[in-house]
């Protein structure tokens, strides 16, 4: 008996516990019946929110994506065009070096004529990896791609390319010397190019050169320069965008 007692003693709190989940569960039942339309209208608009928030996501990541491939196909036609100019100043150098041997002036001619129209043609084609710097304060006047200054990745091809449009057979800097030169407009250029393709760099495609670190570039323009100077008094007389050497030549001679 006392075990009948106990057990009903138990299963009354029980019994009222689970009349007051059942009356709970009328009252959810019932609010949602009433609220039914904004239920739904509330359900919809978080469906909409997460929807659109993923669609942002996969369309960043897509962009993202798009942005990178672009970068890697820019990044090879750049390595593309160092490669070139690399193996131009290389081939310019050597030939300064050999001058001397060349069987006649119309083989000198004819060679340096070719390395001549490789330089220019380098130039050129480097505007459309490397865009002149601070357009709006330099050549309002001129074509777009020309206004500004050149960067010093493209300073060093035309220096080289007036140092070899200077270059005699006989006489003048000795060929040593002019090759030094070039080799200087060379190692500037390479410096230039790795650091315009380091792929530590995360900046974005579009200005990537010119948002280099500042202390970087006035070093780069600084060293462009000092390379202007010294082909202006290797060579008095030779007229460079407006400024005109009139220096004693400080090179030695054959």
């Amino acid at each position: 008996m006392k075990l009948v007692k106990q057990a009903r003693s138990w299963s009354e709190p029980e019994r009222e516990l689970d009349k007051g989940a059942g009356m709970g569960l009328n009252f959810i039942f019932d609010w949602v019946y009433a609220h039914i339309g904004q239920v739904f209208t509330t359900l919809s608009a978080i469906v909409a929110i997460s929807s659109a928030l993923a669609a942002r996501a996969e369309t960043r990541k897509q962009r993202e994506l798009r942005t990178e491939q672009l970068r890697a196909s820019i990044d090879a036609a750049s390595l593309d065009w160092g490669n070139a100019a690399i193996d131009t100043l290389v081939r310019t150098a050597a030939f300064a070096r050999t001058r001397h041997l060349q069987q006649n002036d119309t083989s000198f001619q004819t060679g340096k004529t070719n390395l001549l129209v490789n330089l220019s043609a380098l130039v050129e084609r480097g505007r459309m990896f490397f865009p002149n710097l601070n357009e709006d304060r330099k050549g309002a006047e001129k074509e777009g791609a020309y206004r500004g200054h050149r960067p010093p990745v493209l300073d060093a091809l035309m220096w080289a390319y007036y140092e070899l449009e200077a270059l005699s057979r006989d006489g003048g800097p000795t060929g040593d010397n002019s090759a030094e030169f070039f080799e200087e407009c060379r190692r500037l250029m390479v410096s230039e190019l790795q650091a315009h393709l380091d792929p530590r760099r995360l900046n974005q495609i579009v200005g990537r050169y010119d948002a280099q670190p500042r202390d970087h570039q006035t070093d780069a323009i600084s060293r462009a320069r000092d390379l202007k100077a010294k082909l202006l008094s290797r060579r008095p007389g030779l007229s460079i965008e407006g400024v005109q050497a009139t220096q004693i030549p400080t090179e030695t001679r054959q």
